[in-house]
């Protein structure tokens, strides 16, 4: 079983903001929470980003590294100054590695009521294949 989630592991990589880029926008920014599953042919990660829309979450995934930024502008009655807060406003970023067991050009994504749904579809075994030898 530790073999099994070892070489499909998800492994979490939290960057800190501050040492990895620098950011233009003048808000907070949360890590999600996320839970992950794993079935025999997926791996679904389910992450909370309260505020954000499908227009407001940008998904991207370079060489094995997997980015999810959530963009929340924030939303104040008209005619209204806030004056106390407990609930925090802010974008989220959180950032994955991939094992090479992943299928990269099948990852699907949903957001509904701020909670984001991605799948990671397994990469099926390599299939044994005979190669033809041709002469010169």
């Amino acid at each position: 079983m530790a073999d099994k989630m070892k070489a499909m592991e998800v492994q979490k990589k939290e960057l800190k903001e501050s040492e990895q880029q620098e950011r233009t926008r003048d808000h907070r920014v949360f890590i999600p929470r996320a839970d992950i599953y794993e079935t025999d042919s997926e791996i679904v990660v389910v992450a909370d980003i309260p505020g954000c829309d499908e227009q407001s979450i940008d998904i991207t995934l370079e060489k094995n590294i997997l980015k999810i930024i959530g963009y929340v502008e924030p939303k104040l009655p008209e005619g209204y100054n806030l004056t106390y807060a407990e609930y925090g406003i802010g974008d989220y970023q959180r950032t994955f590695a991939l094992s090479d067991e992943i299928d990269r050009e099948h990852i699907d994504a949903t957001v509904k009521n701020g909670v984001l749904r991605l799948v990671l579809p397994k990469a099926g075994p390599a299939k044994t294949h005979k190669i033809t030898v041709k002469p010169l």
